[in-house]
């Protein structure tokens, strides 16, 4: 049954190869070049969206661009998703997304009108406008690329960085969705969904910063659900260990992926949280008021290692003292 042939071994190994993990490794040495200190930034690499103080409030600035890949099997879901991910940067912050420009470089109007149906509807879903950009048209490739602005309460703002040892580590994920049928390595849980949910799974993030409810946060992107655990983690100069068989995942003997393929899959809407524990009860509720299932698959320790369990099985996926994901 496909629900429970794995081991921590082949979760580890299928994570280590997979692009989405792999290809963050070049960010370490691209932020060394790039670096700039300015007294009105607090904070910027390796958070989601860079943290500028803005009098009492902080500016969240953020820019994502989607591989290539997808916009070959798909240039519509490739259109929302630029536009999905750049939300999720400022929501996981606990901020307010307010408006996106875009970069698009497109080789034929075919291309360009899919791309851009893909981005008005999801814009429009999420009431988040794109107010501007740049076109290159009749562009010997296909990219998209959209930068955010949001803002927040600057003593609110929940931090990829400040994971405490002995937090739980918390998984909120929207499971009612399917596997995209054109990009097999996404969880498509957005499009079918009402605007009205979709932006109360947002405003989520917003309530926990608000209430100051969790240590760290971050959206579930393409490094898939342990990956991105990995990023926060390393961000925060802690290690966990999880429960694989607690991570929340759809009936997956029913549609007939592996569990090595579900954790590495982009989840659509999903986030990865610490926070005391003391705080749990109160934040799977909030989740599961939205629809998204909400649990606990571990704990943050001293040890700076993600270390995967299951059953007796155990397997150390990252030493971040020997290696690291970003090497921010």
């Amino acid at each position: 049954m496909f629900s429970d042939e794995y081991t921590t071994e082949s979760v580890a190994e299928a994570i280590k190869k997979y692009d989405g993990v792999r290809r963050k490794n070049a960010i370490g040495s691209l932020v060394k070049s790039l670096h700039i200190d300015n007294i009105d930034v607090v904070a910027s690499y390796g958070e989601d969206a860079a943290v500028i103080r803005n009098g009492r409030t902080a500016l969240l600035l953020a820019a994502d661009g989607i591989w290539n890949q997808l916009m070959k099997v798909d240039p519509y879901w490739a259109g929302y998703c630029a536009i999905l991910v750049n939300i999720h940067d400022v929501a996981a912050m606990g901020g307010k997304p307010v408006a996106m420009v875009d970069v698009l470089s497109a080789s034929s109007d075919k291309m360009m009108d899919e791309v851009s149906k893909g981005m008005r509807d999801a814009a429009i879903a999420f009431d988040v406008p794109v107010v501007g950009g740049h076109l290159h048209p009749d562009a010997p490739y296909d990219v998209i690329d959209v930068s955010i602005l949001g803002i927040a309460d600057l003593e609110n703002i929940i931090y990829s960085s400040k994971a405490e040892v002995g937090d739980s580590i918390i998984i909120a994920i929207d499971l009612n969705g399917r596997v995209h049928p054109n990009a097999k390595m996404n969880w498509d849980s957005v499009t079918m969904k009402e605007p009205a949910l979709l932006r109360s799974q947002i405003d989520v993030m917003r309530f926990m910063g608000e209430h100051h409810l969790l240590t760290a946060g971050k959206d579930i992107s393409n490094p898939g659900i342990i990956g991105t655990l990995g990023m926060l983690l390393e961000a925060s100069c802690v290690g966990g260990i999880i429960d694989l068989k607690s991570i929340p995942s759809p009936d997956l003997d029913v549609i007939g992926i592996p569990f090595e393929q579900w954790i590495r899959m982009y989840p659509g809407m999903a986030f990865v949280m610490t926070a005391n524990k003391s705080n749990v009860e109160k934040i799977c509720k909030k989740f599961r008021s939205v629809n998204m299932a909400c649990q606990v698959i571990g704990t943050t320790t001293k040890k700076r290692s993600l270390v995967l369990k299951k059953d007796e099985q155990e397997t150390t996926l990252f030493n971040f003292c020997a290696e690291g994901i970003t090497n921010i």
